[in-house]
């Protein structure tokens, strides 16, 4: 019997075993036996890490010693490779290569730049396909598959795992006693990748089977009496195609992002059992917040976070976009993150957002991800590709392969990291206030939007607004307010560590979760909440009692009726003396206050008499209510205030309007104050902390000494 007739016949075993196997729900990946080798804590850092992702796959075979001269002389100190291209890892089935990336790896080592191994899994190889076409994700609605696209498998499928479990196995025992490989990446930015296929469906029921018990208690979660679609008996249960049911459509992202729990999981312990001492495991969020991906229960089994932060650039760059999926990534775990692609050049895949960095940019990025909490910064890529999908998402270099602007301002980074890295890295960030982030809510009113474009009589075209977008005002209204803020889970055990939680549209929740909040306000904690929270339970049914339902003793107020908006209305109240007109938008609730105090109203004939923001007192806390979508300007107002209330407000909102302040504390324990210049013009400003060193400069800085920043500049001030 040959080798493929034989590797044959172990997958069509494993698959056997693996379909009697999915009769049973998925469970969360169990841990191996601790490698008795192994430090306690994998992937701690002495230094920040600053590179690029590398893919000498991608260029000409006499570039390696070029690039790595290049990487050398510019001063970076670590690469990402071998995620892209499981087709070199195994060219055939079960044939293994690895003279082409032993070549890399060691030229690396010499040069002294470190390597984080990715496993190649999110892009199957042609063999594979043609092999086992079951492989590739079926959409919902049975649509066409088809190979070429990455990410586009099942990876529930036994054929799958099979080969993915082989090819990590091989990979990591290759690797894990060469001591410049420091960690692996498991797979690359993993979602459900839509996966519909008839396993996932199988899954999917036997998990229903053992949250519900039996088909009339989820006949009754769901109100499938509605039409008559009433389940009776699970071999009836139909697929999520054509679904009407929200609580179905609900439970079925939660499935989604279970099975890539399930699936990281899965290779993280593949890797714990195989990696050699001191390699970590990560795994690179492709932009957090997604509403498939579960990064909050993913993050137990990995060793450190990782994100993929792209951003704005030219006048839009900011550094809020940055700063929110930093203030997310490091919420996850509580501690330092890596970030392992961001901007180099321009982005896209087509050459219609060419916007390349104005001078400065690219420095100020990279502090403005250690300024997050990071603790290296990594760029995709460090070569532009001739052809392909991302031929213009360009890396540090750019198709000439020359040194280029983009070179020498990585270069002038690089060398002042290794200079001040050791005071940078394993900053350590309190913060006051924090975000409770509910992918379920986010999920939910997707199905039932609040903000649709009208196209027509009744009709409804594009979204106006959603959850992400009321997550990214709020954020921004406190990162312009120069106040730090961390990212809760629903299922974080208590938030009594913060003084103020900020909860955008909490639309699902059980009765727990909001009697959690009402205790946390109880108790002296402060809650700024938005429109439609308390609204509906955990299957997405709206509760049978008035609005916001178990939340209504804290909240002050109860209602019966909401509206949209056609267009903005003003609003009225001291609390938005600065926030001009057209301050409330979308959505109206017609807020009936009990105990609460009414702090601003509509100006409308017809909804003016009700408020549209309210505070409770309740306990030792408040709570105060946006019943509308508010303007941005109306927001920041209303964040200013209720900083205000929780006696938060500080000297930092003193600082010039595109100045920001990140505060921390480095590994040495001293105080650390970053000032970032995020505008093409220079800012002056006074320094209100303790006497100190600007870490660039090496100048001492004393106490409200005057402090000048050139355009896209910065200052880091470590106190004495």
């Amino acid at each position: 019997m040959t080798m493929h007739a034989l590797s044959r016949m172990m997958t069509s075993l494993l698959c056997t075993c693996a379909l009697a196997a999915s009769c049973v729900q998925i469970a969360p990946a169990q841990a191996q036996h601790p490698n008795p080798s192994k430090p306690a804590q994998p992937g701690t850092m002495t230094d920040v890490l600053y590179g690029a992702a590398y893919y000498h796959e991608y260029m000409p075979s006499e570039r390696l010693d070029k690039d790595i001269a290049l990487m050398k002389a510019a001063g970076l100190t670590v690469v990402r490779m071998g995620e892209s291209t499981w087709s070199l890892w195994e060219p055939e089935d079960g044939k293994f290569e690895y003279a082409w990336m032993d070549r890399v790896v060691d030229a690396m080592g010499k040069a002294g730049i470190k390597v984080i191994m990715g496993t190649p899994t999110y892009s199957i190889p042609t063999w594979m396909y043609r092999e086992h076409p079951e492989i590739l994700a079926r959409p919902l609605h049975g649509g066409e598959t088809s190979y070429g696209m990455r990410q586009n498998m099942d990876t529930d499928s036994p054929a799958f795992r099979f080969y993915a479990q082989r090819l990590i196995r091989n990979m990591v025992e290759h690797y894990k006693d060469n001591p410049n490989v420091i960690g692996w990446q498991i797979d690359n930015e993993t979602s459900s990748y839509g996966a519909a296929n008839q396993d996932v469906f199988i899954g999917f029921v036997n998990h229903l089977k053992q949250k519900f018990g039996t088909t009339d208690a989820l006949n009754k979660a769901w109100g499938l009496n509605y039409w008559g679609q009433d389940v009776n008996g699970w071999e009836n249960m139909p697929t999520r195609d054509g679904t009407i049911s929200t609580g179905y459509k609900l439970e079925w992202t939660r499935w989604e992002q279970m099975r890539v729990t399930d699936y990281l999981n899965w290779q993280a312990a593949l890797v714990r059992e195989y990696r050699g001492p001191g390699q970590f495991v990560t795994q690179d969020f492709g932009g957090s917040m997604r509403r498939d991906v579960n990064e909050f229960e993913i993050s137990k089994s990995l060793d450190i976070a990782a994100n993929n932060p792209y951003h704005g650039t030219q006048d839009h760059f900011d550094g809020q976009s940055q700063a929110e999926q930093g203030d997310y990534t490091r919420s996850l775990k509580h501690t330092n993150f890596l970030v392992t692609e961001t901007n180099a050049q321009t982005t896209d895949w087509s050459s219609a957002y060419q916007y390349p960095p104005y001078d400065g940019q690219l420095r100020l990025d990279v502090y403005t991800h250690l300024s997050s909490g990071a603790n290296m910064v990594e760029y995709w890529h460090w070569a532009s590709i001739p052809s392909g999908q991302e031929t213009y998402w360009k890396g540090v270099l750019s198709h000439d392969l020359e040194p280029n602007r983009a070179y020498a301002e990585v270069s002038r980074t690089a060398h002042e990291l290794q200079k001040i890295g050791p005071h940078l890295v394993n900053l350590k960030i309190k913060n006051d206030v924090a975000i409770l982030y509910s992918v379920d809510s986010a999920n939910a009113l997707d199905f039932m939007p609040f903000a649709l474009e009208r196209t027509g009589q009744w009709q409804m075209g594009r979204s106006l607004a959603d959850y992400k977008s009321l997550v990214d005002q709020l954020h921004r209204a406190f990162y312009e307010a120069n106040v730090g803020t961390d990212f809760i889970f629903p299922e974080d055990p208590d938030f009594n560590h913060y003084k103020l939680i900020v909860i955008p549209p909490l639309y699902i929740a059980d009765d727990a979760l909001l009697q959690k909040i009402s205790d946390y306000v109880k108790n002296g904690g402060h809650v700024l909440m938005t429109f439609k929270s308390g609204f509906a339970n955990e299957n997405s049914a709206v509760r049978a009692v008035r609005a916001p339902g178990p939340l209504r003793e804290a909240a002050g107020f109860s209602y019966q009726e909401f509206s949209n908006l056609e267009k903005p209305l003003t609003l009225q109240g001291g609390i938005l003396k600065d926030a001009g007109s057209g301050a409330a938008m979308y959505w109206a609730e017609f807020l009936l206050p009990e105990h609460a105090k009414a702090l601003a109203t509509y100006d409308h004939p017809f909804f003016g008499r009700w408020p549209a923001i309210t505070r409770n007192e309740y306990g030792a806390g408040t709570l105060t209510y946006e019943g509308t979508y508010l303007s941005s300007e109306a927001q920041k107002a209303v964040v200013l205030d209720v900083l205000n209330q929780a006696h938060l407000l500080n000297s930092t909102q003193e600082l010039p309007a595109p100045v920001r302040e990140k505060d921390g504390t480095n590994g040495m324990g001293k105080a650390l104050h970053y000032y970032l210049n995020y505008s093409g013009t220079v800012q002056t400003f006074h320094y209100a902390r303790a006497a100190g060193t600007d870490l660039l400069t090496g100048h001492e800085v004393a106490a409200q000494q005057s402090i000048t920043l050139a355009p896209w500049d910065l200052a880091i001030i470590e106190e004495r």
